[in-house]
C-alpha cells in the first residue's frame, strides 16, 4: 500500500450536494469552517480599505450618536458591534496586538482572512483538518524563522530615532509628519533611563484644540487639558493630589436621597447643616495636606471659596478618562465623595502653562518612574488632533520596541513578498501537506501588498508583476509606493521586527484555532433551548446588528 500523501492534484474532490440539501449550504465537514470564514471576510472587508498610508477613512456613528472619522483599525474594531463568535475571536486578537505593540492591527485581520481562505481551498480539496493544522503550523514556524534574516537595519544606541519612527507614525498620511516625528523622537530620547532603557509611560500626550500643528511642543512633566477654577493656581514646593469623580460641593440634586422639610426653620437648619458638612470635609482635606484637587463634576462656588481659604488648587477635568489616567500615574484612587484619600498622589509642582489663547495644566516630578515630558498637540479640528494623537502613540510604542529589539525590516509590503518567495521556493520542493501549506501561506502573504496597491489606486496586476519579478532576482527591498514600486531602503519605510513577528503569531494562532472548530453552539436562554448555528450565505456574513446601536460605516478617499 502506497503511504505517500497525495499532492494537490491527486486529492479527492468533494461531491456536489443534492439540490434538496441546498439549504444546508455546503457539506457537513466544511460548513462550520466556512461560517468562520464568512464572518472573518466581512470584518476584513471593513478594515481592508483603511490598510496602508493611502487607505481611506471611516465615518463611524456610534451608539451614542457621536460621529468619529478615523482610518485606524483599532478604533474601528472597538466601535463595531459584532455577533459572530469568530469575529469576536479575531477582534480580541487584533486588539491585543494593538495594546502590546501599537501597530499591526490591520495586518492581523487581513492575514487571518487570507489564510482562512487558503485553508478553505485545501479543505475543499480533501485535506484533513488535523493535517492542515499541522502543515500551517510548520509554515508559520518557517516564516518566523526566516523573518530575522530580512532585518538589514537597526537603530543604534546613540542614534537619532527620527528616521526609524517616521514611516511608523505616517501610516495614514499624517499632516506635518516631519515635525511631529522629530517632536516624538526628542521626547523619547530625553525620557530614557540612565541605563538606556525606555518606558512608554514616561511620555504623555495632550491634545489642545486650537492653533496649528506647528505650535505643538514639549512640556516637562505631565500636561493635561483642564480648567483652573479658583484663585489659587500654582503649587511649587510639593503638591499633594486628590482625585474626585464627584461634584466638588454638596450632593447632586439628582441624588436618590430626599430631604423632607415641613417649615422654613427646617429649611434653614438643613442648609446650615449642609454648609457645615462641606466646610468640615474641606478642612479635613486641608488637614491631610491636600493642596491640589482634580474634579470630574460640577464645582460649587461656596465650596470653591473654602478651597481658596485653605490655599487649595481646584482643577476641573474634561473627561473621566483624564481622571483614570491621573489615578494610574499618581497611584491614588478615584474618590466618590469629599473624603481624604488613604494614599494621596504626590508631585513637585502644579501650574498652568499658557499656550497661545489656551493653556495646559502641568504636573512636574523630580523622581524617576514618572512622566518626564508631554507632547502637546495643537490643531484646528478634533478629528485632526485624534489622528495626530494616534500617530504620536504609534511613535512612542515603536521606540519602546526598538529599545527592546533595535532590528528593522522593510515595510510597504516588501517583507510579505520576500517571505512569500521563500515559502514558495521551499513549498515547491516539499511533498504532502507541508508543501501545500507553504504554497497557500505564500499566496496569503501576497494579498497584503496587493491591498496596498489597491488602496493607492494603482493597477494591481502591473504592480504585483513588477514586484514579483524584482523579488525573484533576490532584491527584497522593493515595496508598494504611491506611484508604483519603490525601494524601501531609499524611501525609509521600515517596520519593527518585534511588532511584525508578534502580528504573525497572533494571526496564525487565530487561524489554527478556527480550522478546528466543529460547530458553534449558543448557550440556552431563559425559556429556550440551546441553539446551534447553521450558517447560510446571508446569516454567516451578518456582523452588524440592525436597528438600535448599529454602527454605520461610510468611506471616502482616493478612488481606484
Amino acid at each position: 500500500m502506497d503511504s505517500r500523501v497525495p499532492s494537490a492534484l491527486e486529492l479527492p474532490q468533494p461531491l456536489e450536494p443534492h439540490p434538496r440539501d441546498s439549504w444546508r449550504g455546503l457539506g457537513e465537514e466544511e460548513q462550520h469552517l466556512l461560517s468562520s470564514t464568512a464572518a472573518v471576510q466581512t470584518l476584513a472587508n471593513v478594515i481592508r480599505p483603511c490598510y496602508g498610508p493611502h487607505g481611506r477613512q471611516k465615518l463611524l456613528v456610534t451608539a451614542k450618536g457621536e460621529t468619529v472619522c478615523t482610518g485606524h483599525a483599532a478604533a474601528i474594531l472597538r466601535a463595531l458591534e459584532l455577533e459572530h463568535p469568530a469575529a469576536w475571536f479575531l477582534r480580541e486578537a487584533a486588539q491585543t496586538q494593538a495594546e502590546n505593540t501599537g501597530d499591526g492591527t490591520s495586518f492581523v485581520v487581513l492575514l487571518t482572512e487570507a489564510l482562512l481562505e487558503q485553508a478553505e481551498h485545501l479543505l475543499k480539496a480533501g485535506l484533513p483538518r488535523s493535517q492542515l493544522r499541522e502543515a500551517f503550523a510548520a509554515a508559520t514556524a518557517e516564516a518566523l524563522s526566516a523573518l530575522p534574516s530580512l532585518a538589514i537595519r537597526s537603530l543604534g544606541p546613540l542614534e537619532d530615532p527620527s528616521w526609524a519612527l517616521y514611516s511608523m507614525m505616517n501610516t495614514h498620511a499624517l499632516s506635518h509628519a516631519d515635525y511631529l516625528t522629530k517632536l516624538v523622537a526628542n521626547a523619547c530620547w530625553a525620557s530614557r533611563e540612565l541605563d538606556g532603557s525606555f518606558r512608554a509611560e514616561r511620555v504623555g500626550v495632550c491634545a489642545l484644540q486650537g492653533g496649528s500643528p506647528e505650535e505643538s511642543c514639549l512640556l516637562p512633566g505631565l500636561a493635561m487639558a483642564g480648567k483652573l477654577c479658583g484663585q489659587i493656581t500654582t503649587v511649587l514646593n510639593g503638591a499633594t493630589v486628590a482625585l474626585f469623580a464627584c461634584p466638588f460641593g454638596p450632593a447632586s440634586p439628582n441624588a436618590p436621597a430626599t430631604a423632607r422639610l415641613s417649615s422654613p426653620a427646617d429649611l434653614a437648619k438643613f442648609r446650615k447643616g449642609n454648609e457645615q458638612l462641606i466646610e468640615k470635609q474641606v478642612s479635613q482635606l486641608a488637614a491631610m495636606g491636600i493642596n491640589v484637587a482634580v474634579v470630574w463634576g460640577d464645582i460649587d462656588e461656596k465650596t470653591l471659596t473654602l478651597a481658596d481659604k485653605y490655599r487649595m488648587v481646584v482643577i476641573q477635568a474634561r473627561s473621566r478618562a483624564q481622571l483614570i489616567y491621573l489615578s494610574e500615574v499618581f497611584g491614588t484612587p478615584l474618590l466618590t465623595g469629599l473624603l481624604p484619600p488613604q494614599k494621596p498622589g504626590r508631585c513637585q509642582s502644579v501650574y498652568r502653562q499658557e499656550l497661545g489663547e489656551d493653556g495646559a495644566i502641568v504636573f512636574e516630578w523630580e523622581c524617576t518612574g514618572t512622566p518626564a515630558l508631554t507632547v502637546v498637540l495643537r490643531g484646528a479640528t478634533i478629528q485632526g488632533l485624534r489622528g495626530a494623537e494616534q500617530a504620536v502613540y504609534h511613535g512612542i510604542d515603536a521606540y519602546f520596541q526598538l529599545c527592546q529589539d533595535p532590528r528593522l525590516i522593510p515595510g510597504a509590503g516588501a517583507t510579505e513578498m520576500a517571505l512569500a518567495k521563500m515559502l514558495s521556493d521551499k513549498g515547491s520542493k516539499l511533498e504532502g501537506p507541508n508543501g501545500l501549506a507553504f504554497l497557500a501561506f505564500a499566496r496569503a502573504l501576497r494579498s497584503l501588498p496587493k491591498t496596498l496597491a489597491e488602496n493607492a489606486g494603482l493597477v494591481v496586476s502591473d504592480v504585483m508583476a513588477k514586484m514579483s519579478g524584482v523579488h525573484q532576482t533576490g532584491n527584497f527591498l522593493i515595496g508598494v509606493g504611491a506611484e508604483g514600486i519603490i525601494n524601501v531602503g531609499h524611501e525609509g519605510v521600515w517596520d519593527t521586527l518585534m511588532a511584525k513577528a508578534q502580528a504573525f503569531r497572533a494571526a496564525t494562532e487565530v487561524v489554527l484555532e478556527l480550522v478546528t472548530v466543529d460547530e458553534i453552539v449558543m448557550a440556552k436562554k431563559s425559556g429556550t433551548q440551546a441553539k446551534m448555528l447553521i450558517p447560510d450565505s446571508k446569516k454567516a456574513k451578518r456582523l452588524l446588528p440592525p436597528g438600535k446601536g448599529e454602527v454605520r460605516v461610510e468611506t471616502f478617499g482616493r478612488n481606484k
